[in-house]
């Protein structure tokens, strides 16, 4: 009886340290295989250069600050052109970001008030030499496309590279309507993407790029598609324009 008595009081002890252990060693199986998943977890490496909120890390060109015309509306960068004096809003003008970049691949979304223009130009040098964005950086143009004046003018239309090359396509969508932007650009290559599609390439260094600045608007311009590298710019050309979701991240090269 004795016996039986101390069998049974062993069995119910090795039932309670196996009901102990059996968890804790599941535990720490789980906890170990969340850490290796978050660790094997991709980062894809982009960067928002809007925070959807305000214009942390932006500047007006040549200025310190953000000019009162670009205000944040619903999530989007906009610009209000109320108070217009010429081509330009007052307390508006060409923004920039703080920081310059190479090789990288941009993503944003526009829309553009009826019959409006604007335009995100890259490669930009800013200093005291140039007054403008576009006297140093190429641009991909922001338009209307059906009833802006530039839309007859066939390298001045929605996507083209301005002045350079028209789109092989058109895809561009109605004013009002936000459309999607993707530009990689690197030391040697740039390609301009438009809802989907990829409407522009051409390289923007050597012999060939040389012979287009040659015979485009900015040929007197003597920094104009100078650097393959630079800050990035959105630009105020008088009319109603909303930026969103832009983001930014390095190409290896």
């Amino acid at each position: 009886m004795r016996i039986k008595i101390f069998l049974l009081a062993l069995m119910t002890g090795l039932f309670y340290t196996c009901g102990d252990t059996a968890p804790a060693e599941a535990e720490t199986e789980t906890g170990d295989a969340a850490m290796t998943a978050e660790a094997e977890m991709p980062n894809d490496g982009w960067t928002a250069l809007f925070n959807g909120e305000d214009l942390s890390g932006w500047h007006g060109y040549g200025q310190d600050t953000v000019g009162a015309a670009w205000k944040v509306d619903d999530g989007a960068i906009y610009l209000d052109v109320t108070d217009k004096d010429g081509w330009q809003s007052n307390q508006g003008g060409d923004i920039v970001t703080d920081e310059s970049y190479a090789n990288y691949e941009l993503e944003l979304e526009w829309k553009i008030g009826e019959c409006g223009n604007s335009g995100v130009i890259y490669n930009v040098l800013e200093t005291e030499e140039f007054a403008y964005p576009w006297l140093t950086g190429p641009e991909m143009q922001v338009l209307d496309n059906t009833c802006h004046p530039d839309a007859k003018i066939e390298t001045h239309r929605a996507g083209d590279l301005y002045d350079m090359i028209a789109c092989s396509e058109e895809t561009v969508k109605p004013a009002g309507e936000w459309n999607q932007v993707r530009l990689v650009v690197t030391d040697g290559k740039v390609e301009h993407w438009l809802n989907g599609t990829k409407v522009v390439e051409y390289p923007n260094k050597g012999e060939e790029w040389a012979a287009m600045i040659a015979d485009s608007k900015f040929k007197d311009f003597g920094s104009f598609g100078s650097s393959t590298s630079g800050k990035i710019s959105l630009q105020d050309h008088g009319d109603p324009v909303w930026y969103r979701n832009i983001r930014i991240r390095e190409l290896s090269k």
